[in-house]
């Protein structure tokens, strides 16, 4: 089955660039495309695509931050992919903290961008190399913070592992064969931690563990 996805730029040429990009791609398919977060937002769910490409930046519309947060609310299932120019952390965390699942450079190789696609199409969270040296980095001066411990304490010892393999980017099938059980109950394990630990999102789980200070980085 295809990857549905829908294209978010205020650019028109941009917008057709990248859909004669991903229309190259026999497991992609580009189900629709926006100039703004407004139009992203109706028309995501209105044909309900895998994935929305969103830039960040779409004068004089509805930015791509704002539609991103309203679009996780009405539409949890929709995966977001941030394709912006911005290489700064001060972006990084403002895109994860608003739901999304991913975040690309503009300049980046376009084969870097189709397996961005890819890992956000399998459950996993995308984030560019230096952008993961950021996020780690800041995140890790916080482990030890005052952050309440009870939240972690309630999982239960298989939980901790499928948290931890979650965050570090395995998709729900790898995960399943890691620590073999099917992928439904992978899939169950995942609903069960995202409610104890009162998260709706794959990129808050794994801020949430780097926090805790759950992943190596060797």
């Amino acid at each position: 089955m295809s990857i549905r996805i829908l294209i978010a730029d205020d650019h028109a040429i941009v917008r057709t660039g990248l859909s004669m990009l991903i229309g190259t791609q026999t497991d992609m398919i580009v189900v629709g495309t926006a100039a703004d977060g407004k139009e992203a937002f109706e028309k995501a769910l209105e044909c309900k695509p895998d994935i929305v490409l969103m830039d960040l930046s779409m004068p004089p519309g509805e930015n791509g931050l704002s539609a991103c947060q309203r679009l996780k609310e009405a539409a949890p299932d929709i995966d977001i992919l941030i394709l912006t120019m911005h290489d700064d952390e001060e972006y990084l965390f403002r895109v994860l903290q608003a739901g999304a699942s991913g975040y690309v450079l503009k300049s980046a190789p376009d084969m870097e961008l189709l397996s961005a696609l890819r890992t956000v199409s399998q459950g996993a969270a995308y984030l560019y190399p230096s952008a993961t040296k950021s996020l780690i980095s800041e995140f890790l001066q916080r482990v030890k913070k005052g952050e309440d411990a009870d939240s972690y304490q309630i999982l239960t010892e298989r939980e901790r592992g499928i948290l931890s393999l979650i965050a570090k980017g395995y998709s729900n099938k790898e995960i399943a064969e890691q620590v073999v059980l099917s992928v439904k109950t992978v899939e169950t394990h995942k609903a069960h931690i995202m409610e104890k630990l009162q998260l709706k999102t794959r990129p808050e789980l794994v801020r949430y563990a780097l926090k805790k200070g759950l992943l190596d980085f060797d």
